[in-house]
């Protein structure tokens, strides 16, 4: 392919109004930043029985999506599929922007951020936070360096190494992260191995959604050609991506379901755990699930633009409904203190939870960090490839 890349001129009123609306989002963020540190925890949804609430399921949402944004990069550089090779600028450049945006999150949400030089310099390596922070950064140096060997053409002769490097450290990032709950055998709403590779796989469905979402934008308001071949490639792969999480969430549970020490808990998330039932049976399943696989399967809305766009927003909504049950319904239930007894006070029964406007907040700042970062970069770097038209990707089309 013979493909050219150039910046976007960003000089409409359009662009400003973009930049000044998530401007406006990232200083309400750091607003709720100050009102939360300054008052305390105590003025959030959280307590010592939900330690972490909104601002986490933000933050893992935007980390694990930033891991699946760059499928579309490794797609074309490790299995050498060329109608991918064009997007993998931008693919690159979403999957660090959207790592930057989660990261912010997390570090505002610390209570004391000054205290992270202490996790960045003092390692306890039995800890799986410990070994996340080492992935986080080498995550940004590799694809940085996938980023610039793109963009060098002296370079280009070991993109495809690069690009096998950023895939395998992309894999065990994800891996740790879904690790997290993995690991924690205390609470058995997270005890499950099939935790790692079930958060790959939703990294697969979030990042796509990101990815495909931003293409579609930046095209549409460049007023830049781009073809079927490449949209109807990412919504059908989409679909698949969607289809595999449904799977691992159905093995999930009904692998719980076969042992009798997690009845309860299960019997908690599908039966009766009131909102968090609902959430998981209207919005992770059918809202987030389902439905964006009707619209991009059904055959009247094949390569409907406008139908793909509203299943990757649905699944993106999906996908923080899901992990708003897997974090917080987590915690919700009760460890089990002591088995075979009832625990009448203290940490007996469910804990409630209710989101706090500051939290919801700090969660939306995150994301309008990574898409300001986004918008600013393609101005001023040539991310962006000047036309997408089918006879420029698809290497079948007849004209």
């Amino acid at each position: 392919m013979n493909i050219r890349y150039e910046e976007t001129q960003g000089r409409s009123l359009g662009f400003y109004a973009l930049v000044a609306g998530l401007g406006v989002l990232i200083l309400a963020a750091l607003g709720a930043v100050y009102y939360m540190e300054h008052n305390g925890h105590h003025v959030t949804g959280m307590s010592n029985r939900i330690v972490w609430g909104m601002p986490h399921v933000f933050a893992l949402f935007l980390i694990v999506a930033a891991s699946g944004a760059l499928n579309v990069a490794s797609i074309a550089s490790v299995f050498g599929k060329k109608l991918y090779k064009p997007l993998s600028r931008l693919s690159g450049l979403v999957s660090l922007a959207l790592l930057a945006g989660g990261l912010m999150i997390l570090v505002l949400d610390l209570g004391r951020p000054d205290r992270l030089i202490v996790a960045m310099t003092e390692y306890n390596f039995k800890s799986i936070f410990a070994w996340n922070i080492i992935l986080y950064n080498g995550f940004f140096v590799i694809v940085a360096v996938y980023l610039w060997m793109m963009f060098e053409r002296r370079m280009n002769n070991f993109t495809s190494k690069a690009g096998l490097a950023a895939f395998s450290w992309r894999l065990i990032l994800t891996t740790g992260t879904g690790s997290i709950f993995g690991f924690l055998v205390a609470r058995q709403a997270y005890d499950a191995v099939i935790m790692a590779p079930m958060f790959i796989i939703m990294s697969f469905a979030f990042g796509l959604a990101f990815f495909i979402l931003i293409l579609m934008a930046s095209y549409k308001w460049t007023e830049r050609p781009l073809g079927d071949a490449v949209v109807n490639r990412l919504g059908t792969l989409l679909g698949v991506f969607v289809a595999a999480v449904m799977y691992f969430v159905a093995v999930k549970h009904l692998g719980n379901l076969y042992l009798a020490e997690n009845a309860g808990v299960e019997n908690f998330i599908l039966l009766d755990g009131g909102i968090y039932t609902q959430l998981f049976w209207y919005g992770q399943i059918i809202l987030g699930g389902l439905i964006p696989m009707g619209l991009i399967y059904h055959p009247a809305l094949r390569g409907n633009r406008s139908t793909l766009g509203l299943a990757s927003v649905l699944v993106l909504v999906g996908g923080v409904i899901q992990l708003y049950i897997i974090i917080v319904g987590g915690q919700a239930y009760p460890m089990e203190m002591f088995p075979g007894k009832e625990v009448l006070e203290g940490y007996g029964g469910i804990a409630a939870y209710t989101p706090s406007l500051p939290e919801i907040v700090l969660g939306v700042g995150g994301i309008a960090v990574a898409l300001i970062a986004v918008t600013f970069l393609v101005k001023f770097l040539p991310f962006l490839p000047e036309s997408l038209a089918d006879k420029v990707t698809d290497p079948h089309y007849k004209a």
